[in-house]
């Protein structure tokens, strides 16, 4: 059944207005543009936004208080999800770990492990053991939760419990990559693939968890190897050795698509090694042990997890502190910025060059956001013309607590 269709609400103002012009001569003596000959305003129809929720844990030997701490906080994280500003959004969910290899040396032996059963894959539901523990390995369960399951909380929460005996060579970036990015991403679920996590057109949430810093890279065999002195942060004094985050970055705005062609729409978030109160990375050593500066349970400072979280958004708010002591605000603030769509769908449009979409900050601060100074980065119509999707750039993404989006278009009198 076709989703239905709800009425634009206060979370999302259209409003048209009259413009002579945003500073520059007038439009009327360009024969390229089509002006229309009256401002018309007609109230857009959105469709329920759809959401594919990626979670990626580390499942090293440190990391079980932290998984239970978010395990306990999903119920909240759920119904901010479902809120959604007044408009519903249709979801789903996966979980993946960080472990693929452990390139390692032990008294200067090195060794290799691989974890072929992880390494990007989503991961079936544990299932309860009768001793109160979890089974990671399930024959037959499920690795793919909808938003409408009547169980999705306690199914979700056993699938963020994924254990301590995974890699302590840390690789989200990498595990990512092989889930969305490989043929993974197009071998069926019964296959053992991911093919039914992306949806066309759906956004894509992804919330990295971990209390060390990310060691990928794409080279098989990894050339950084990790040693079993915690006084020495091997992939923080390897980086450059490591695949860039630059080139991550690149691979998950531009090489993840949907049909039409268009750029998937990625909100990336981390809870990872840095400052609680600064979000500062700053490695510093403390009882033998690299930490976090501000962050004393982690194990290295989260540098390449900072840069990431910044190439997405400039302000950070997508990051926090793995040390934190509840997640519980973490998360919701995470559910928050997924809920607020960065592609939106507007009826009865004229030439996209006449118009000028102004967003209203929660502090007042006004921006104007139009195809030329980038603040729209894409502006796309449907065959027939009656529809455009429109694509907010970086320094004009929407936010959760926005008074107001009005667009402004130029009209003829």
């Amino acid at each position: 059944m076709k989703p239905r269709t709800f009425l634009a609400s206060a979370v999302l103002m259209l409003v048209v207005s009259c413009e002579g012009c945003f500073g520059c001569p007038s439009p009327i003596t360009n024969p390229e543009l089509v002006l229309v000959r009256s401002c018309e305003s007609a109230p857009p129809l959105i469709e329920p936004p759809r959401l594919d929720i990626l979670f990626v844990i580390d499942n090293s030997n440190s990391m079980r208080e932290e998984q239970e701490a978010v395990a306990r906080e999903l119920t909240a994280f759920i119904d901010e999800i479902k809120n959604s500003g007044g408009v519903p959004t249709e979801f789903n969910i996966g979980v993946i770990t960080t472990a693929i290899y452990l390139n390692g040396r032990v008294g200067g032996q090195p060794f290799v492990l691989n974890y072929p059963r992880q390494s990007g894959k989503l991961r079936p539901v544990p299932a309860e053991l009768p001793d109160g523990g979890l089974d990671l390995e399930p024959v037959g369960a499920e690795r793919l939760l909808s938003g409408t399951d009547a169980d999705l909380i306690p199914k979700f929460s056993r699938l963020i419990r994924q254990g301590t005996t995974g890699s302590g060579q840390e690789t989200p970036f990498e595990a990512v990559r092989l889930a969305l990015l490989t043929d993974l991403a197009t071998t069926p679920l019964a296959q053992g693939g991911n093919q039914e996590f992306l949806r066309d057109g759906a956004r894509l949430l992804v919330v990295v968890l971990t209390d060390e810093d990310d060691c990928s890279e794409t080279v098989r065999p990894p050339t950084v190897s990790v040693g079993d002195n915690g006084a020495i942060a091997d992939c923080t004094d390897k980086e450059l050795q490591l695949t860039t985050v630059g080139e991550y970055h690149r691979m998950f705005t531009e090489d993840l698509k949907n049909s039409d062609g268009t750029a998937k729409e990625v909100i990336w978030t981390a809870i990872a090694p840095v400052g609680i109160s600064t979000k500062a990375a700053m490695a510093m050593v403390v009882g033998g042990q690299v930490r976090n500066i501000d962050c004393p349970t982690s194990n290295q400072g989260g540098f390449r997890h900072r840069q990431m979280a910044e190439m997405f958004d400039s302000t950070l708010i997508n990051l926090d502190s793995i040390c934190k002591t509840s997640f519980r605000e973490t998360l919701i603030n995470i559910a928050q910025l997924a809920s607020v769509a960065q592609t939106i769908e507007i009826k009865n449009v004229p030439d996209e060059r006449l118009m000028q979409f102004v967003i209203t900050r929660k502090s007042g601060e006004v921006q104007n956001c139009t195809l030329s100074n980038e603040g729209i980065v894409n502006f796309s119509r449907n065959t027939e013309g009656t529809t455009a999707k429109v694509q907010f750039g970086n320094q004009c993404r929407r936010r959760a607590d926005d008074q107001s989006i009005v667009i402004k278009m130029i009209c003829a009198i």
